[in-house]
Order: C-alpha cells, then sequence, then structure tokens
C-alpha cells in the first residue's frame, strides 16, 4: 500500500558495514608448545564465523521485515475489485443512548469510534471514506479518523434519521457500515427490513450490558390554573429504560435554585412510578424548575428541565342587552371580565377573548357570525344562549349553521312556557369534576323551558328529565360551542339564580383556558408554537426577529407568525438540554425548557440474532456481525472484502529475527569464555 517505505532496504547496508568492521587481522603469537593451541584456535575461528553470518542474516531480516511492516503489503481478494475501488460509507450511532457502558466497561460510543476506525485501517491514503455523520462527506483515512475522534454525543440526528440518509444517497457498488447499540424505540422492523436495496450494508451491533436508568418520562401539575401564593400539586412520572431494578434512586426537586421536593423511588425494569410534589410561586414571574434524578452511568437524562408561571386571567366577554355575569366574573380575579351590546361588539376584544357569551342577543348579524367562528376556529369558546322571540329564530339557525352544529328544531311560536327540572347531572362526568361534594342528600335542580331542540350531534352536559337536552356541548377543531336551550329570561328559566349557575358557567370559562406555552418541550420536535400578546401591532412581526438564547449560544430558528401565534422551529444545531430564552430585538418574551428525547432513555437494544431474525435469510446485501473486540470483526470482515493484510506477520518476523540475533550474541559469548578456559587448563 505505501512502496515509497521500499527505499528503507538500503538500511541491510548497515549490519554488513558493522559485519565488516568487525573483521579484525589475525595476529602471529609464538609459543613454546603450540601443537595443542592451534588445533582449539582453528575450531574458534570456525565457529566464529558461523555465528557472525548467523547474526548478520538475523539483523538484515529483521530490517526488511519492519520496512515491509511500513509498506503494509497484503494479498487481493479473490472478489472482483481491489481496496479502495469500492465505495464505503460508514454511520456511528452518537445519539444519547450510547453513553451507556458496554461489556468492556467502556461507554458505547468509545467502542464504536474504535469499530470505525477498523473501517478506514486498511485503506490506502490515496483512497476516501463517507462518514454520514459528517452529511455524507468524504474524507482521506487521516481526516476520516480526526473525525471519528471528534465525534461527540449529540441530539441532532438519530440513529433513523441517519440511517434513512445513507440510503438514499447510497450507490449500487458501495458499502455501508452501521455501528449502533440498535436501540428498539429508535429503529423500526420495517426500515431494518429495508436496508440492502441497493448497497451492501454491513451492521455492527455493539451491545450494552445489563443496567438500569431512571429518567422523568412526563410531568404534569393537578390544576392548570397556578395562582400565586397557592398549593399546586407537580406530578412527577418517572420510569426505568434500562434492564435491571433500580432501588433508592434520590430524586430532588427544584425551583429556581430552592429545593422544594426530595425522594427516593425504586422502579422495577419498564415500570413507571408517579410521585406529588407540592409546590408554590410566590410572585408572578415565570420560574424555572429541575428534576434531578442520581443513578450511574447513564447521565444525560439525570435532570429534567421545566417551567411554571401563573395561569393568565381568563377574558370573558359578554354580548346582550343586560350583562347577567358581571357578577359573576367581575369579581374574580381569575378572570377579566367585559360587556358589550350587539350594536356597539369591540372585534378586537372578541379576538382576544378566550370565552364569547352570546346572551340573548336579537338578531346575529354577519359580522357577528364571523367573529364568533373566528373564535372558534383559534381555540375559543362560544356560550350561545337562544333569543325566545320568534323573528329572532332564523339568525340563530344562521349562527348554527356556521358554527356546524346542525339544525336546531323550535317549539311553536304560541307556546307558553312550561318549567320543567333539569335532570341530576353524572358527577363521574369530567365537566363536574370535583364540582359536588361527598355527601349523598336531597339536591334542587333547576326547573327551565326549552325552546329548541337539535340532533344529537354533541355532548350533553345537562339533560332535562324526560331526555331532551338542556345544555349542550360541541367540539369544532380546537375550540368548543355551548348551547343553551332555554333563554336565562325569568319566564324560561331560574337558573341564573341556582346553585349550579356559578359551577357550571365557571367550568364553560375555565374549560376555555388554554396555555400555549408548555412547561417543557423536547429537543427532537419540530416546532414550539406561542402566544405572544404584543404581536398585535404587525409591525413588530419582522421577520426572523425571535431568538433562542442560552448562555453565550443564540441560534435563530425559521420562524412563522400569523396574528399572536408565532411558531418556531427548533434550529438543527440545538443540542443541549436546558433553558432558552425567547428574545425579540433583545427583550426577553418567555424562556422554554428543552430536554432529550426519551427514547434515548430507554436502553433496549436489538441483539446481533434478533437483527438476522428481521433482516431474514433472503436479504444477501445485509451482513449482520457479532459483537467483537476493538474492531476485531470488522478487520475480519474488511479482510475478506479488500484483501489479507500483511503487515502483522512481517512485524511479527521482526521481533523473530531481533529475539535470534539477542540469543546468538549471548551464547556466542558464553562459548568463547568457555573455550578460552578449555585453552589455558
Amino acid at each position: 500500500m505505501y512502496p515509497w517505505f521500499l527505499l528503507g532496504l538500503l538500511g541491510i547496508s548497515i549490519p554488513v558495514i558493522i559485519h565488516l568492521l568487525e573483521l579484525r587481522k589475525p595476529q602471529r603469537i609464538l609459543f613454546t608448545n603450540t601443537a595443542f593451541i592451534k588445533e582449539v584456535e582453528l575450531v574458534t575461528m570456525r565457529r566464529n564465523r558461523l555465528q557472525s553470518l548467523l547474526i548478520l542474516l538475523a539483523r538484515m531480516l529483521a530490517i526488511v521485515a519492519l520496512v515491509l511492516v511500513f509498506c503494509q503489503p497484503f494479498i487481493s481478494a479473490d472478489e472482483k475489485g481491489s481496496v479502495g475501488q469500492i465505495d464505503t460509507a460508514v454511520l456511528v450511532d452518537n445519539t444519547f443512548s450510547m453513553q451507556a457502558v458496554g461489556n468492556t466497561q467502556a461507554p458505547l460510543l468509545e467502542s464504536a469510534v474504535d469499530e470505525a476506525k477498523a473501517v478506514g485501517g486498511d485503506l490506502g491514503s490515496g483512497n476516501r471514506i463517507a462518514f454520514v455523520n459528517s452529511n455524507g462527506a468524504y474524507f482521506a483515512p487521516e481526516a476520516y479518523r480526526a473525525k471519528l475522534d471528534e465525534l461527540k454525543l449529540s441530539a441532532q440526528a438519530s440513529v433513523s434519521q441517519l440511517l434513512g440518509s445513507a440510503t438514499e444517497r447510497a450507490q449500487s457498488n458501495s458499502s455501508l457500515y452501521v455501528i449502533s447499540d440498535f436501540q428498539k424505540s429508535g429503529l423500526g422492523d420495517g426500515q431494518l427490513k429495508d436496508l440492502g436495496k441497493g448497497q451492501r450494508v454491513v451492521l455492527a451491533p455493539i451491545s450494552p450490558k445489563q443496567q438500569g436508568n431512571i429518567y422523568v418520562d412526563s410531568l404534569w401539575l393537578d390544576d392548570a390554573f397556578v395562582r400565586i401564593k397557592t398549593n399546586v400539586g407537580l406530578y412527577v412520572r418517572l420510569r426505568n429504560g434500562g434492564n435491571l431494578a433500580v432501588s433508592s434512586c434520590p430524586v430532588k426537586v427544584f425551583l429556581g435554585n430552592r429545593q422544594v421536593g426530595a425522594f427516593q423511588v425504586s422502579i422495577e425494569p419498564g415500570k413507571t412510578v408517579t410521585s406529588e410534589v407540592q409546590v408554590q410561586l410566590m410572585d408572578d414571574k415565570l420560574m424555572t424548575g429541575r428534576v434531578v434524578t442520581e443513578d450511574r452511568p447513564v447521565t444525560f437524562d439525570n435532570a429534567y428541565y421545566f417551567t411554571l408561571r401563573p395561569a393568565a386571567a381568563i377574558r370573558i366577554l359578554e354580548i346582550g342587552v343586560e350583562p347577567v355575569a358581571r357578577q359573576l366574573y367581575g369579581n374574580e380575579p381569575l378572570f377579566s371580565y367585559s360587556f358589550s351590546s350587539a350594536q356597539q361588539v369591540d372585534y378586537g376584544d372578541m379576538r382576544r377573548a378566550n370565552m364569547v357569551l352570546l346572551n340573548e342577543v336579537s338578531g346575529v348579524s354577519a359580522g357577528l357570525r364571523e367573529g364568533l367562528l373566528g373564535v372558534v376556529k383559534r381555540g375559543g369558546t362560544v356560550v350561545v344562549v337562544s333569543s325566545p322571540l320568534t323573528k329572532d329564530r332564523v339568525a340563530y339557525e344562521n349562527l348554527f349553521r356556521d358554527l356546524g352544529i346542525g339544525r336546531a328544531q323550535w317549539n311553536a311560536s304560541d307556546a307558553t312556557p312550561e318549567l320543567r327540572e333539569v335532570a341530576m347531572p353524572n358527577s363521574s362526568d369530567p365537566f363536574f369534576r370535583e364540582v359536588f361534594g361527598a355527601q349523598n342528600r336531597t339536591v334542587t335542580l333547576p326547573r327551565v323551558a326549552p325552546v329548541l331542540r337539535w340532533s344529537r350531534t354533541g355532548n350533553d352536559v345537562l339533560r332535562m328529565r324526560d331526555g331532551d337536552s338542556y345544555l349542550a356541548n360541541f367540539t369544532r377543531g380546537a375550540g368548543q360551542i355551548f348551547v343553551f336551550s332555554a333563554p336565562f329570561a325569568k319566564e324560561y328559566s331560574d337558573f341564573v339564580t341556582h346553585a349550579f349557575f356559578v359551577p357550571v358557567m365557571y367550568r364553560m370559562a375555565m374549560l376555555s383556558y388554554r396555555d400555549e406555552q408548555l412547561p417543557a418541550y423536547r429537543l427532537t420536535q419540530d416546532a414550539v408554537t406561542l402566544k405572544i400578546p404584543m404581536l398585535a401591532d404587525a409591525n413588530q412581526a419582522d421577520e426572523a426577529s425571535f431568538r433562542l438564547v442560552q448562555d453565550s449560544l443564540t441560534l435563530i430558528p425559521a420562524q412563522r407568525v400569523v396574528g399572536q401565534d408565532v411558531r418556531l422551529e427548533v434550529p438543527v444545531g440545538m443540542n443541549q438540554a436546558g433553558f432558552y430564552q425567547v428574545q425579540q430585538k433583545g427583550k426577553l418574551v418567555t424562556t422554554l425548557a428543552f430536554n432529550q428525547d426519551k427514547r434515548e432513555s430507554e436502553l433496549a437494544a436489538y441483539s446481533a440474532e434478533e437483527l438476522r431474525q428481521i433482516v431474514g435469510p433472503n436479504n444477501p446485501n445485509v451482513r449482520v456481525l457479532d459483537g467483537g473486540i476493538a474492531g476485531s470483526q470488522i478487520a475480519q470482515l474488511r479482510a475478506e472484502q479488500t484483501g489479507q493484510p500483511l503487515w502483522r506477520y512481517f512485524l511479527l518476523l521482526a521481533l523473530i529475527c531481533l529475539l535470534a540475533e539477542a540469543l546468538l550474541v549471548r551464547f556466542g559469548a558464553k562459548q568463547r569464555a568457555a573455550t578460552k578456559a578449555t585453552a589455558l587448563t
């Protein structure tokens, strides 16, 4: 592979010169009786000459062997092609699951890098190798090994995405080496079965040792309305993604720099445990938090980041003749209440409202219908209390049609209102969660006189005793519509003065609240959608005006602004879990918490035998290797594909020659000493 090193064979002249210099001209010494001495000298000189020739030969062979080691000779493979002619690509799994420890007690990523180096170990300097982790770029062997040494754990792309990218760029005469732990949560059977359609694929699994791994699976609050200086239950679901049980794992919960909870968990493999911690916000500012688990050796998921902030006031807009709900919502700081007549509707307030109460409005105009439809489309809630007047029925029919809740059936216009009792609601209905106490007592129910009924296209929240619906709920997209079948006027209902009025109206208002910012996000999700009120001024929504900032790192995500909604795509280079500030023109908008993909915490992986079963016997282009040490299996495969390297054998020959030289010199010196002693006696 490196023929220029053959110039090193000129070094053979060095032992030859040394041998010639050691030859000395014999001196003639006279003795009185030399018969015996001459015979001894003759024998000794013959032995010395043979020994010197053997030492010279050993030295020359050692130099030749060392030169051939640097030349790296090889025997060409029988198959068509030779070293470097086959396009070779390497994919090394550097996702965070590779932090797990393998059977060699080293991290899986370290073992994978050693395996990958074995792929390029037989390539000459004139060859190149494609490194899939670097977008498939080609590198010379030295640069390729340098890239491997620089490889770090990353959340930038999953092994499934890298594998898909590599197969798309595959050529017919190419080989792809995939070195991974082959997580079951990261690779599907279908993707593995589709390998080998256009290229040769070598799967080199690196199996982790048996170990447990505790991580935060999810986190939520028992109340969506977080109030200042009020306890709220923070639920933490922990899961063991490893294959060994973990006992007494310490878990700590922090809000800011203050520890607010600590406990221990013991979890079997594949099981979950949910714990509750009471937390409290002291002011109206956003608070950052962490859940920290203390388990090893997998530590990338030991910290789960989240944010908490007090709930914003729910905006309620009532449209009608008289403000029926003012006392209900106006005295509660949880709500921001406003009233408007049908003739003076502020459509700006309607666009910002979470819930719009349309109370017996006479003559619903086309503009008002369009505004109510807009509230539903953006995820708000519309509550409709129909007018009892016959002349308004057409307008309400058009409203129901626009909202998509079906056609209503009206009672006879000359019918006298007949009050009937509402049936007792189902306490297990999620709408009435925590409304009814544990006491079993008779409850007086409201009496109403419905003026309409509709097809069963929604969910009946409240019903009459005869089965007709009184309050129906319809879901349209992200929004909700509630329709009362009886007006609130005294002739038609006593609901406004009944005890049910407060919890029902509160519940509808609370269901209209949606906090667009979640407590936590994942680095692997595509985008984050936020609702930012300051964007009401369109001039502020400049292109690329939002930044994601973490310490000294500033990222400019792809972004789209529609009204008050901002969609930020998670940048490709965003790999570090933690808190990121959303800034607009240098001003802090909010803070987001990002965590690693929890699929990486699931350590269950395919074995070599399982991979062979998935690939099947009918796919000769895919070969699955057994686990080796330091790339031994890959090196053996490369020898089969590209030829058998011989430099190891020449290195062994050089060592043998040097050992032979040392033995010849040592035993030769002893022989000369013994001969001299014999001569003196």
